[in-house]
């Protein structure tokens, strides 16, 4: 099984679309009238969740005219927003059969499949000819793929001269062990998190110029602490990762926030330039 099969079969869950509409029917949301915020608890699966994914598109720079690309598009939570916030198109990527298939049902239950469509296929090899797009998202999609070089230069090849490309990943800053499992990888043998000076420099080996970097570790710390206190006082919600993640979502968020307040990990945002 080649590591691209394997990390599809890791993200694959089997019953997922039902799974996602039966706890947005016990939240109390009605699943034949949805809007996309009404999906966010649950279709955010980064760090730093829909105020990350908020915070990429303005840096982006993303207009209605736009057409991105939303490499590793997952079941679409990020590409929905894009398409209802700024009304521009949206076109993503995703490894995983299941993650596409229910992308897609949950945009046309939300009304928004006239802007956001999504395939299945590999972020090294993009079924699109060149300068396609006018920008480009990657949301924790790199800890995953172990050859960057290439991932950056198809990037780069589908994008038009001066689009931008969002690029928000799980990075190493400190030379420790990792706890396993993690959200993305059950074992070492699918994870390829590296330090953010080995992204910038391969970006600009694949052709970028950086514009910009930051960690969003402290917002996601902060994040997590209001996310315990409120389950603490509220009870857990029936929205959130572990409707996706399964029943090993406790393990492995844990694993990954362990990481993060011990610094070994943060998630950096990179913006870089065509």
């Amino acid at each position: 099984m080649t590591t691209e099969e394997e990390v599809a079969r890791h993200y694959t869950h089997g019953t997922l679309e039902r799974t996602i509409l039966e706890a947005l029917t016990a939240s109390g949301k009605d699943i034949d009238t949805l809007v996309a915020s009404d999906i966010s608890a649950l279709d955010e699966l980064h760090l730093g969740w829909r105020t990350a994914t908020v915070e990429l598109g303005k840096d982006i720079g993303l207009e209605p005219h736009m057409h991105l690309l939303d490499v590793g598009s997952g079941i679409g939570g990020p590409a929905r927003y894009f398409a209802e916030t700024y009304e521009c198109r949206v076109t993503g990527v995703d490894l995983t059969d299941e993650f596409v298939e229910v992308a897609e049902a949950l945009t046309s239950r939300c009304g928004l499949d006239d802007r956001a469509e999504f395939h299945q296929a590999s972020a090294l090899a993009l079924p699109f000819e060149d300068r396609s797009f006018d920008a480009a998202s990657m949301i924790h999609v790199g800890m995953n793929i172990e050859d960057k070089k290439t991932l950056f230069a198809e990037v780069h090849r589908v994008l038009k001269p001066g689009a931008r490309f969002g690029v928000y990943d799980v990075m190493r800053m400190q030379d420790a062990a990792l706890g396993y499992p993690m959200p993305w990888a059950d074992t070492i043998a699918t994870s390829f998190v590296e330090p953010p000076e080995n992204y910038r420099r391969l970006l600009v080996a694949g052709g970028f110029e950086i514009e910009h970097e930051c960690s969003r570790r402290e917002l996601v710390r902060t994040l997590v602490r209001e996310m315990r206190e409120k389950a603490e006082t509220s009870g857990p919600s029936p929205l959130g990762p572990h409707v996706v993640m399964g029943p090993s979502a406790k393990t492995r968020l844990g694993n990954v926030f362990d990481a993060l307040e011990n610094g070994v990990i943060a998630p950096i945002e990179i913006i870089a330039r065509a």
